[in-house]
């Protein structure tokens, strides 16, 4: 690494300069979380069912006596035995992060649209423990923008990610937040492709130091599932 070496008072100097920006980023950070919190909802009318452990359940169910609930989109493809290392990656992070985010009225489930026995392999196999269900069958994954037929590969109408046209994969990741209100469930935001980001603690830290994310052969270039470092 080709670094400059100073002296401490230039360090301090240089760090009172990188923390004005921090600041101003944090603060600007602020008044964009504040912009998503309000964000407009729309009503929930389709009566998705998932299976789970437990047998079928509705999509409130999934909300376990909370008012808030996240859904991680993980890519599990029917049919195929690929499994995703970056949804991998973000999955890694749930189970320590909601225990404490449960507490605070928000509920967590995943959601992929293989077969529940293919959940439950995979599942086994990686060692989490959170809520995951299994939309096979249903339109779950296609209405909220991760899933897509060959038909609509195959004629350029694949839209991810609000604009992005898919060309090959039938499924792609991402989050969906809903909301219970008065019995009404409502979707209040989603977001995909590097807005997963937020979710990957691992990220932050590597962030801090000099060799950042150390992707110097290519995008999450050394991510592995955990089980294969």
């Amino acid at each position: 690494m080709d670094h400059a070496v100073v002296s401490h008072e230039e360090w301090i100097e240089a760090r009172k300069t990188l923390l004005a920006k921090e600041r101003a980023m944090t603060h600007a950070l602020d008044a964009l979380r504040a912009e998503r919190r309000q964000m407009p909802w729309e009503k929930i009318e389709k009566p998705y069912v998932f299976e789970g452990p437990e047998g079928r359940c509705s999509l409130g169910d999934l909300f376990r006596g909370r008012s808030q609930l996240a859904i991680y989109h993980f890519m599990l493809t029917p049919g195929s035995e690929h499994i995703c290392p970056g949804c991998s990656f973000v999955s890694d992070h749930i189970d320590a992060a909601r225990q404490h985010f449960e507490h605070a009225d928000l509920a967590f489930a995943a959601v992929s649209r293989v077969p529940l026995r293919r959940i439950e392999e995979v599942r086994d196999r990686m060692g989490w423990t959170f809520p995951w269900v299994s939309s096979h069958g249903s339109d779950f994954n296609f209405d909220f923008g991760v899933s897509f037929t060959p038909e609509e590969i195959a004629a350029g109408r694949a839209i991810y990610n609000y604009g992005t046209v898919i060309q090959r994969s039938q499924d792609m990741f991402g989050v969906s937040v809903f909301v219970k209100e008065d019995g009404a469930i409502y979707h209040s935001y989603s977001t995909y492709h590097r807005g997963a980001e937020l979710l990957i603690g691992a990220f932050n830290w590597l962030d801090l130091v000099p060799k950042g994310r150390n992707e110097s052969t290519g995008t999450m270039s050394w991510v592995r599932r955990h089980d294969e470092y």
